[in-house]
């Protein structure tokens, strides 16, 4: 799971020409939820929106209070392109959960961050639509967060594994061949200088 977090002082989300949400101070967090996500994901992303240190305290001092400290607001945006593979220059979507297991998994989200926070405090756009989020990011503060837990999909371990195992053999491997060829040919051209060529290095010198 991807989060982009901003600090703003204002934002709202726009379907069509109606206005759908709004917040004040607070946070605006763009999310993007992948096909191995699971609860523990979900739980980590909300503990950390809820407890990163983005405000200053009273006195000013920055980065020592989280949104729920101010007791300020956040905006949730589903945002499933956060999940995009570039396959050259066309955006691919695979790596994101399908519409019908990720608006209940979203939903989830914001029940588990309503009841660690104070519910009315927690906005969200409209799963699915064509929407228009308008931010005041205030500093600019922007923060990308990423859930911890590795891939689940059998195919991505698999590719994984593959990956590892690469860098294995790399790093077992002896010197490349051209090295071990570049080796023989300067013994040979030791072998057979004369000796009043035995301290001219320029004989072993590669070209």
């Amino acid at each position: 799971m991807k989060a982009i977090i901003q600090r703003v002082t204002k934002a709202s989300v726009t379907v069509g020409e109606e206005q759908v949400s709004s917040i004040g101070r607070g946070l605006c967090v763009l999310l993007g939820i992948s096909v191995d996500d699971t609860q523990k994901d979900a739980e980590y992303i909300v503990r950390k929106i809820l407890n990163l240190r983005l405000f200053e305290d009273e006195n000013g001092k920055m980065w020592t209070k989280s949104v729920m400290e101010k007791e300020f607001e956040v905006l949730c945006v589903s945002q499933f392109t956060l999940q995009c593979i570039l396959k050259g220059n066309k955006p691919d979507f695979h790596s994101a959960m399908p519409a019908e297991l990720a608006q209940p998994f979203y939903n989830s989200i914001l029940e588990n961050m309503r009841s660690s926070y104070k519910p009315e405090l927690i906005k969200d756009g409209q799963f699915g639509a064509r929407m228009q989020v308008h931010i005041q990011n205030d500093g600019p503060v922007t923060v990308e967060l990423n859930s911890p837990s590795g891939p689940t999909d059998p195919k991505q371990l698999s590719k994984q594994e593959k990956q590892q195992q690469r860098k294995e053999k790399t790093r077992s491997k002896g010197p490349s061949e051209s090295g071990r060829d570049k080796g023989a040919l300067r013994a040979r051209q030791d072998t057979n200088a004369s000796s009043g060529a035995e301290g001219d290095v320029s004989s072993e010198r590669e070209p």
